[in-house]
């Protein structure tokens, strides 16, 4: 089927906006994101590789579109409202000078766009079109914070095209395959201590902690990878859905940008050209399993396991085309696992309420790994949500979740690798998060 001239300009500006949003505080464990469909958010996720409700579900499971008549478009945007604490904040040089400076909460607010639509080439074969944002995070901290060594401000945006092809070979079975074209875009900054680089030096005047330079690092980077999943109707009121996301391997390219501090003591140490860098980044495989069951005409259950190989984040190392050293940060993540259980209600014709709850286990295995860049912890989700059909073939979805964090403690070693010239970091976070999400469906 042709793509009209209307939903030509629908996946043009979602796709705009997609690239151009700010991804806040990540929705899910490390710097994931699930924030694609309203329906889905409104389950607390459960069921979400099954759901199949409509095209936003493609996300989850690209074989979502092969149970799906006809051929459709949704748009969704959600709204990320974090709130963090740092407390309890101690911080000293290597050579245990303290580090003086206020308690950040570090927190961004930001909007999260996404894109799906579908159609229906034949009885066996469904296309579909997804733009969405998998990965992404942001951090900003004031330059005089106690944990400024460490980091200032992060921002990770990635925008995924994901073009998919379902094929259904027997009755109640959907087949699909897809390619991820994965754009990046990163900047890392945070102050650096050239007092205690240059007293360690030698260079005289040097004041550790007290003798502060900046640096700021840009790149991004396209990368490619594949999606693939399997929809099975069990019976007419039951259906499970598999679904495996590979990994996409980055180098993200870009520009180290360096402001000396105002002793001169980077002047002296001749630490203070800008060049060329990059780093590796890999966003990590997930594979998940989900199963829905429409118990009566009106009440639904559903629920959902998913494993993400964050194993991959283990170091994160800036190379620097100058010779400079590199700037390492050790992470040593562990895989992890989210399971979800939720239900559903059609109280009207018109009205469907949605619930459900989440456990988003960590894969920060330690507090010293835990670091401000990314100060992740285990978290519950508590969901609903309510879709509104005013005619048969459009419908509105809005859905709020409640994220509760475990308070997430940081031991930040200077003797740790990559921390000499950081210092040692210690306190404790406390993280709540409001995420609010609307969507709409329209079906042609």
């Amino acid at each position: 089927m042709a793509l009209n001239v209307r939903a030509r300009g629908l996946i043009g500006s979602l796709t705009w906006l997609v690239l151009t949003a700010s991804v806040g505080t990540a929705l899910a464990s490390g710097y994931q994101n699930h924030a694609q469909s309203a329906k889905a958010l409104g389950n607390a996720m459960a069921g979400a590789t099954a759901g199949a409700e409509d095209a936003s579900y493609m996300a989850y499971n690209p074989a979502a579109i092969g149970s799906l008549p006809g051929s459709q478009i949704t748009g969704n945007l959600t709204y990320i409202d974090p709130e963090i604490e740092f407390r309890h904040a101690q911080a000293s040089t290597v050579l245990g000078t303290p580090i003086q400076g206020g308690v950040d909460d570090g927190d961004v607010n930001a909007f999260v766009p996404a894109l799906a639509a579908k159609w229906r080439l034949n009885d066996k074969i469904d296309l579909g079109l997804g733009v969405y944002s998998f990965w992404g995070l942001k951090t900003d901290y004031n330059r005089g914070w106690i944990g400024r060594y460490h980091s200032v401000d992060s921002s990770l945006a990635t925008v995924a095209i994901n073009p998919v092809l379902a094929f259904k070979p027997a009755p109640g079975l959907s087949l699909a395959a897809g390619l991820i074209a994965q754009y990046a875009d990163a900047r890392l900054t945070n102050a650096i201590d050239f007092g205690t680089i240059g007293f360690v030096q030698g260079v005289p005047g040097a004041n550790p902690a007290n003798q502060d330079g900046f640096a700021r690092l840009t790149g991004n980077d396209w990368g490619f990878g594949f999606n693939l999943g399997a929809l099975y109707e069990l019976t007419p009121s039951t259906r499970i859905g598999l679904a495996y996301r590979s990994k996409v391997e980055h180098t993200i390219r870009g520009n180290a940008h360096f402001t000396p501090d105002q002793a001169g003591i980077a002047n002296a140490l001749g630490a203070a050209e800008d060049t060329k860098a990059q780093a590796d980044l890999t966003t990590p495989a997930t594979a998940s399993v989900g199963v829905f069951h429409q118990v009566t005409e009106r009440l639904a259950l559903m629920a959902e396991v998913q494993w993400t190989q964050w194993s991959q984040f283990n170091r994160l190392v800036v190379e620097f085309d100058n010779g400079s050293p590199d700037s390492v940060t050790a992470n040593e993540w562990e895989d992890s696992w989210l399971g979800a259980i939720g239900a559903s209600y059609r109280l009207t014709d018109q009205w469907l309420l949605r619930g459900g709850f989440a456990y988003d286990q960590s894969p920060v295995p330690n507090p010293q790994h835990r670091i401000p860049r990314i100060p992740d912890a285990g978290r519950k989700w508590l969901a609903l949500g309510a879709t509104y059909t005013p005619i048969a073939n459009f419908d509105i979805t809005g859905s709020w979740v409640h994220l509760f964090f475990n308070d997430a403690k940081v031991e930040l070693n200077a003797t740790d690798e990559g921390n000499l010239a950081r210092g040692n970091l210690s306190g404790s976070y406390e993280i709540a998060a409001d995420v609010f999400s609307v969507q709409a469906a329209w079906r042609f």
